[in-house]
């Protein structure tokens, strides 16, 4: 049908048929002008401000309060033993004077220290914070650490004699290697 033939059926000079154009743009882009650089850059500092996972935690502990944190999977028996000190501990940070970067960066590099030399036990003495002007900061800040590190698999307040509130057992991964030895010395136990 031609334009012409549209008028004489109306029948009135003043209708004039709709043009429409013969693409259609789907994706309209929402930022057009935006500066996209500042945007991402202030989303960086947003997000290394809150989430750095070793960042100080927001509800501080009180300095006799028991750390305890066992992942799943980790065996109760497993747990209790942790909890009572009958693992040998092959390795020890003591966080005491340290100002929470410091702690901050020595709990980080202590972890993966230990991973690193297949330790399976370790202890962190962080104090109890009692009479500070902040009680429990450093031992509120492990307590918020620890569960962030995919090594570790449980921890607990220490017994009396390896420091009590002042000090955490914490129970890391085994490596591939460690894993094989416990297996091969099962096997030679059945043999």
């Amino acid at each position: 049908m031609q334009d012409d033939d549209f008028s004489k059926l109306l029948g009135d000079d003043d209708v004039l048929p709709i043009k429409t154009e013969r693409r259609v743009n789907l994706v309209i882009p929402k930022d057009v002008g935006v500066d996209k650089e500042a945007r991402r850059l202030a989303a960086q500092e947003l997000a290394a401000a809150t989430d750095d996972p070793l960042s100080v935690p927001q509800d501080l502990l009180d300095p006799y309060d028991v750390l305890s944190y066992q992942k799943p999977g980790v065996q109760n028996g497993v747990f209790r033993n942790l909890r009572l000190g009958k693992y040998d501990i092959d390795a020890r940070l003591d966080l005491h004077q340290l100002k929470i970067e410091e702690a901050r960066k020595s709990v980080y590099q202590f972890i993966k220290d230990c991973v690193d030399s297949d330790v399976r036990c370790a202890l962190i003495t962080h104090g109890k914070g009692a009479g500070r002007e902040t009680p429990a900061l450093l031992k509120s800040c492990v307590n918020h650490w620890l569960p962030q590190f995919d090594e570790v698999l449980a921890f607990h307040t220490a017994q009396r004699h390896h420091g009590s509130y002042g000090a955490t057992y914490v129970l890391l991964r085994k490596s591939d290697k460690k894993k094989q030895e416990t297996k091969d010395r099962h096997q030679r136990k059945r043999s």
